[in-house]
C-alpha cells in the first residue's frame, strides 16, 4: 500500500479514493525541470540520485514529457517546467533501501562526460579581439594566451587547445593585468 486516504469506517461516495496500491519494485522518480534544462536530456542518460538519506544511487532517464506546465517559483516568477521520469538502475532492492512514494531525492543528470578533460575556472576567461583568452603566468609575468574552449558549465570550462595541464592562469584578471606585467602566484 502506498497511500491510505481513509483511516476508519464510514460511508464513501462513488469514485472517492480509499487507498492506493503499488509495488516498490515499480518506483520511479519524477523531476520537474525547467524547460531550458529538459531540452538537453535524452532517454537513457545517466542520473545520479542523492539527497535521499543513503549512498548515491544510479538511474536513467526513461521519458521526457512532450508538454510542460507553469509553476510559480518561490520568488514569484512563472517558470515553464517539464516532467522527466527517471528509473532506478536495475538490481536495486528499493524496499531494502527504505525508499517509498513521495520521498525527497536530488537528481543530477549527466549530460556529458569524458575521461581526462583539461578544465579551468571560467572566471579566468576574457575576450580579446573576438577570441577567448587567458593570462598565463610565465617567468613571473602575465602572458595573454588564446584558448579554444569546449563545453562550459558555470564555474569551469573545458580547454581544447591553448593550455597545458599544470599551467597557472590568472582568475578574475582586472584592469591592472596586461601582457608582460609582473605578477606572482598566491598559493
Amino acid at each position: 500500500m502506498l497511500t491510505r486516504y481513509r483511516c476508519c469506517e464510514g460511508s464513501v461516495s462513488a469514485g472517492d479514493p480509499i487507498l492506493e496500491l503499488g509495488s516498490l519494485d515499480d518506483l520511479e522518480i519524477q523531476v520537474d525541470l525547467l524547460s531550458m534544462d529538459a531540452v538537453r536530456l535524452r532517454p537513457g542518460m545517466t542520473v545520479n540520485i542523492t539527497g535521499w538519506g543513503g549512498e548515491p544511487l544510479t538511474g536513467h532517464v526513461r521519458r521526457i514529457a512532450p508538454s510542460g506546465f507553469t509553476r510559480t517559483s518561490a520568488l514569484g516568477v512563472d517558470e515553464q517546467r517539464v516532467p522527466v521520469i527517471v528509473d532506478f538502475a536495475d538490481g536495486l532492492d528499493l524496499a531494502t533501501l527504505g525508499l517509498g512514494s513521495g520521498f525527497r531525492v536530488d537528481a543530477e543528470f549527466v549530460v556529458w562526460a569524458a575521461d581526462e578533460v583539461l578544465q579551468m575556472p571560467t572566471s579566468a576567461l576574457f575576450r580579446h579581439q573576438g577570441e577567448w583568452s587567458v593570462f598565463v603566468i610565465e617567468a613571473g609575468r602575465a602572458m595573454r594566451r588564446p584558448v579554444e574552449l569546449g563545453r562550459r558549465q558555470g564555474l569551469v570550462s573545458q580547454v581544447r587547445a591553448g593550455l597545458e595541464a599544470g599551467e597557472t592562469v590568472i582568475i578574475h584578471p582586472g584592469e591592472r593585468v596586461a601582457e608582460g606585467v609582473r605578477v606572482r602566484a598566491d598559493e
